[in-house]
């Protein structure tokens, strides 16, 4: 596994708990980490702009005093998400806030700026970039990221169309970086699928947006749990760019779900939410296709025992299947 070393041995779950925009909050992020899996949060959640340095000071410290107090407790890192879209003109604020504060993991979305990686790099950051294709992935490498998140079908909110088995496996064949997979996953199942295939992280966000701890309407959590992955749709005319949404949502928005037009792309404002009057993650619900596994809304800590114990099932009976050679090959390269 290509994990840096401030991953290592810090994670309960090979996991990250994606940035939701709106959704993610220090109370999301805190109870993330102190589970043992990589919270985040979009720094443009954090209103107005001075609220963000805020956030990252308590956050950095209601983990240090719960590692403190618990010391054989793995406390996972935490990720500022940065939007690098000529929309956001926050971006230098807040990664100064970031390099000041030496947020550990830095996502970025849309355009890989070499000067993110550098400023995170300053202070020993990792930088994470989202891309949807090996063509995005390739600018991202070029810029230095440390990982790439492949944004595959069937991904909230933002998403590509590609199958998993497809990016992955092609993105393996030249980056020796962390790779994390992003793309309808909400159970333990899914996270073993995802190492399976040779990622190194699961990356999970729809399931988080019903947890007790998420900023969310609980009219849209409810939502999640009662709808399943035909209820999606894939729609780029909320901000401009193609992603899954509740089809519900749009429908109580006064639009027609099966009947979208397309974006004026000249309009994006990923900060608003977009430049129509139904905003998307507040009006308009991101969800990706794995909600058919959401039967409720628990605390955090409670959800990812639950993913822990699923996942070392899956492992299980994973290598229960697995050839007697193979198995005994594991064995002789773990004595």
């Amino acid at each position: 596994m290509a994990l840096p070393d401030s991953l290592k041995g810090r994670l309960e779950l090979p996991v990250i708990g994606s940035p939701l925009f709106i959704v993610s909050g220090p109370e999301l992020v805190i109870a993330q980490c102190k589970a043992g899996i990589v919270g985040s949060f979009p720094a443009l959640n954090a209103r107005p702009a001075h609220v963000l340095e805020e956030w990252l000071i308590r956050i950095k410290s209601e983990l240090a005093e719960y590692q403190a107090a618990n010391p054989d407790k793995k406390v996972a890192p935490f990720a500022v998400n940065q939007i690098c879209h000529t929309s956001n003109d926050r971006l230098e604020h807040d990664m100064e806030m970031c390099v000041k504060h030496e947020v550990p993991i830095i996502i970025t979305s849309l355009r890989p700026p070499e000067e993110v990686v550098k400023g995170a790099h300053s202070y020993g950051g990792k930088v994470f970039h989202d891309v949807i294709n090996v063509k995005h992935a390739k600018k991202a490498a070029e810029q230095g990221v440390d990982g790439l998140i492949l944004v595959c079908a069937g991904a909230g909110g933002h998403a590509g169309t590609l199958s998993p088995f497809a990016l992955v496996r092609e993105v393996k064949q030249w980056f020796d970086g962390t790779v994390i997979l992003s793309g309808a996953m909400s159970d333990g199942w899914s996270v073993a699928g995802a190492l399976a295939m040779g990622a190194d992280l699961a990356y999970l966000g729809t399931r988080f947006v019903a947890t007790q701890e998420a900023n969310a309407d609980a009219a849209y959590k409810q939502n999640l749990i009662e709808h399943s992955a035909e209820d999606i749709v894939y729609s780029n005319l909320f901000t401009g760019v193609h992603g899954n949404y509740l089809a519900p949502s749009i429908a109580a928005a006064g639009l027609d779900p099966n009947n979208l037009p397309e974006a004026d792309k000249s309009k994006m404002n990923f900060g608003s939410g977009g430049n129509m009057k139904q905003k998307a993650w507040k009006d308009i619900w991101g969800s990706g296709q794995g909600i058919g596994q959401i039967k409720d809304a628990p605390p955090v800590g409670e959800l990812i025992d639950r993913l822990k114990s699923e996942y070392v099932q899956a492992c299980r009976e994973f290598a229960e299947r697995m050839p007697a050679e193979a198995l005994q090959g594991l064995k002789a390269a773990a004595e």
